[in-house]
């Protein structure tokens, strides 16, 4: 069996990052016949996973400091690895996750001021090589993409009232992943309609993937 492809959506708050996996699910899935598309997220995307996710975004206050979350979410992530990703890629399904592992290094690391060297080397041992094949990288100014969140009532995690610099250095950290990694990362321009965003990722899977 062909181990199938796994791609990740990253980016900052607002970037319209799960209505755009939503639209590539669904057009994958038209194009790919009988290999199935698995659609997840993180935190959670397993049973576990789910249950660390509700420690991790469900509270206003700040009961974990920038090295707890980490711990936590790679947790959640061996988990999700375990129970959801790696049983799929060896069935040769494809999997779209709305965040991944690059979300650490940009949010606990970028942000938080977790040492990169550190995270590097848990991810190591948790993703090893199971890292995406392809990750795309939702970019958009931080006031528009935080205008949207608040927008939309999206006030689910506490990440989204960290204040502007966090959202700058978050921003920064994704750019510098990107630009760290340009066999594995494009960068996709977030503003726009969701059409004219939605035509960018499916020109960047399929310069890459099909």
């Amino acid at each position: 069996m062909t181990r199938g492809k796994f791609i990740s959506f990253e980016g900052g708050e607002g970037a319209g990052k799960s209505t755009q996996v939503a639209r590539l699910v669904e057009r994958l899935q038209s194009v790919l016949g009988d290999r199935q598309v698995v659609r997840t997220r993180e935190p959670g995307g397993s049973k576990g996973a789910e249950v660390i996710r509700n420690l991790v975004v469900a509270n206003d206050a700040e009961p974990w400091s920038a090295m707890t979350e980490t711990l936590l979410m790679y947790a959640s992530r061996s988990d999700h690895l375990e129970r959801t990703i790696r049983p799929a890629l060896a069935a040769g399904d494809w999997v779209v996750c709305d965040r991944f592992a690059d979300s650490s290094r940009a949010y606990q690391g970028a942000g938080g001021g977790v040492a990169q060297s550190f995270i590097e080397q848990i991810d190591a041992g948790v993703v090893g090589d199971d890292q995406p094949d392809l990750t795309l990288v939702f970019d958009l100014p931080v006031e528009v993409g935080l205008e949207r969140a608040f927008g939309r009532g999206l006030f689910e995690t506490r990440f989204e009232s960290k204040g502007l610099e966090f959202h700058q250095r978050l921003r920064e950290g994704f750019l510098r992943i990107v630009e760290a990694n340009p066999q594995r990362c494009v960068l996709i321009d977030a503003v726009g309609s969701p059409d004219e965003v939605e035509a960018r990722v499916w020109r960047a899977v399929q310069d890459r993937l099909l």
